[in-house]
């Protein structure tokens, strides 16, 4: 069974925080793209006869956010393949390509990662505080419920992100290391 072969506990390490990010990440993803609240607001008042408009704040309103859901979406769909390669790594080189390449693919990761993140980040900070330079209002006194569903996707996203960083790291000192010589000794 592979799970038998797991004799370094760097081993168990880098599955279990792979296994991590991509539960955050996945929360992160699942959280963002369901996030959506409508809400019925008074615009003007006609005499006496307010009139209302009805509003709705859904995450595909914002190219950050579609971007920030996408990134979050790759990220879990690495975290899930890296685990079951994790999981089947002796039916792979270990010392070959695959061992190269993993380091490699983890790096990219963190970049896409980084970048939805950040492009989040930024539009809400912007919904929560405005910009009055650029005359533009805040959004977050009118739809806290959705804010708050989007300040906690990003905190798990950004918590992956922590996460797939040690991975990396993790997978470079690998990388690096040496491997033992084995016991058998040929006799020239």
């Amino acid at each position: 069974m592979a799970l038998a072969n797991r004799d370094k506990p760097e081993d168990w390490t880098l599955l279990m925080l792979r296994i991590a990010s991509f539960l955050v990440t996945a929360s992160a993803t699942i959280v963002m793209a369901l996030n959506k609240e409508t809400k019925t607001l008074v615009v003007a008042t006609i005499g006496s006869n307010p009139v209302t408009a009805t509003l709705t704040a859904k995450f595909q309103y914002d190219p950050a956010f579609v971007f920030f859901v996408v990134a979050n979406g790759i990220t879990s769909l690495h975290n899930l393949l890296m685990i079951v390669v994790d999981l089947f790594r002796h039916k792979f080189n270990e010392r070959g390509i695959c061992l190269v390449m993993i380091p490699i693919f983890d790096m990219l990761i963190v970049a896409l990662a980084a970048a939805g993140d950040g492009a989040a980040t930024f539009i809400a900070e912007l919904g929560k505080n405005g910009n009055s330079h650029a005359r533009w209002n805040k959004i977050c006194d009118k739809f806290g419920p959705y804010c708050d569903r989007g300040g906690v996707a990003l905190i798990a996203s950004f918590i992956g992100l922590g996460l797939l960083l040690v991975i990396t790291g993790l997978s470079i000192i690998k990388l690096q290391t040496k491997p033992k010589p084995s016991n058998d000794v040929s006799v020239p």
